[in-house]
């Protein structure tokens, strides 16, 4: 879809309607960009409208499976179901609100959900190909009690962020990363994988219908949430016949409490482990992360922000945390555990490796054990969530090894810098990790 304006439509004077900016698609169909119900084709708006010349049918190209998605159809009708003319129907904000800034202070951002404009939705039944999606008001989806997400888990989801740069522009941090790893999930849960152009027109569309929820540069950024479910209903346990691809938004500031690059207490758990091998540990399925916070509650209760897990097999070896990755910085050496199918491939931490590669550290993917962390310089931990997260302390069966004496090491603070500078697009991008989201996306 592509957002017009009264100017770009054409004159209708005394419209109550065209001064509202609206969404044009296949054969003339109009969307307001808020409204919970669809108009039908600009023949039939025009005649309600008495001017039906002020309609030009649009088809915006979009590319990939979001090219002119074809959205409800829903009429106004009289008390006695005849047909009155046919209107727009407005059932949230108008559409100016959609040109102010979010109603949200900035400076008082947590990381938390918030409910925006829109959303993203696109089907697929088993065994076909996925549907076009469309951008849909943000509100709740109706499933069967039966959907095979809510009996039996068949479900991944990725985290993104997008960042806005200096001048405005909406930016994309490495998403063909998120594409494929999303892809590499659907297959380990039995799902159709979606397409890595459709994954990527949805993200930049989704971003674009929501721009005003990006916090301004250096006030925090915008989480985007895609989630691939089974929604379909099953009662035995198999693949489920139709599946759901979703993208949710919500702006967000630091993810730990404290704020950005405050060093975080970590308790190493002995009792409970968060993968094992030949699992799902490797991969970012929903059923991953509920199962961690019991423990991860009980040690914020005891006053740590995050549970640092050991390794299945020998309970010697750390793994990563609830969340994110982790780093030992020794010297000039860094160490982080390997990926043997247990730990989450991250992008940040593929990325760090990357960066700190490129500035003379030696990084080694490799086992690290309690002895290791207590000879080391510093710790930090990486996710899109929590970016670059100092470790002030980790703990072990009441033995703490503090880092830095409580402050951010000078490692994760220059890595953390590299990292956020080139994703805000503040220093050159010679990788092209950076995506910026074309105006045309942008309502």
């Amino acid at each position: 879809y592509r957002l017009s304006t009264a100017a770009d439509v054409g004159a209708c004077r005394g419209c109550p309607w065209l001064p509202i900016p609206r969404i044009y698609g296949r054969g003339g169909l109009v969307r307001h960009p808020t409204a919970m119900s669809y108009t039908s084709t600009s023949r039939s708006l025009g005649t309600a409208c008495g001017n039906s010349s002020f309609v030009q049918a649009r088809s915006a190209r979009l590319s990939g499976a979001l090219r002119r998605p074809t959205p409800a159809v829903s009429h106004s009708t009289s008390s006695t179901g005849t047909h009155r003319a046919r209107r727009l129907l407005v059932h949230a904000a108008s559409a100016a609100d959609l040109s102010k800034e979010a109603p949200i202070d900035w400076d008082e951002l947590g990381f938390g959900l918030t409910d925006v404009d829109f959303m993203y939705v696109a089907t697929c039944k088993k065994g076909e190909e996925w549907q076009p999606g469309e951008i849909q008001p943000f509100g709740n989806l109706s499933l069967s009690p039966s959907a095979a997400v809510l009996n039996y888990g068949q479900g991944v989801f990725e985290g993104m962020k997008a960042h806005r740069s200096e001048n405005g522009t909406p930016l994309l941090f490495r998403p063909d990363r998120n594409a494929a790893r999303l892809h590499d999930g659907a297959i380990e849960l039995s799902m159709p994988p979606v397409p890595e152009e459709m994954f990527l027109d949805a993200v930049k569309s989704v971003v674009g219908a929501n721009a005003r929820w990006i916090p301004p540069l250096g006030k925090g950024t915008m989480y985007i949430r895609p989630l691939l479910i089974g929604t379909g209903a099953v009662l035995g346990l198999a693949p489920a016949p139709s599946y759901t691809f979703v993208i949710y938004v919500s702006p967000v500031g630091a993810y730990f409490k404290g704020g950005q690059l405050t060093p975080i207490n970590l308790k190493i758990e002995e009792s409970m482990h968060r993968a094992g091998p030949g699992g799902t540990g490797g991969v970012k399925t929903i059923g991953n992360y509920a199962p961690v916070l019991k423990v991860q509650y009980a040690a914020k209760d005891a006053g740590y922000s995050d549970i640092l897990y050991l390794d299945a097999v020998e309970c010697k070896y750390v793994e990563e945390v609830s969340s994110c990755n982790i780093f030992v910085v020794t010297g000039k050496t860094i160490c982080t555990p390997p990926l043997d199918g247990t730990i989450l491939p991250g992008i940040t931490r593929r990325s760090i490796i990357e960066l700190a590669r490129d500035r003379g550290y030696e990084v080694l993917e490799k086992n690290v054990d309690w002895e290791e962390l207590q000879a080391a310089d510093e710790v930090f931990c990486t996710g899109t969530a929590v970016v670059v997260a100092p470790v002030g302390s980790i703990t072990k069966a009441g033995h703490r090894k503090e880092y830095q004496d409580g402050n951010v090491g000078p490692v994760s603070q220059e890595l953390y810098d590299a990292l956020t500078q080139l994703q805000m697009g503040l220093t050159d991008d010679p990788k092209g990790w950076i995506v910026p989201v074309d105006e045309k996306f942008i309502r």
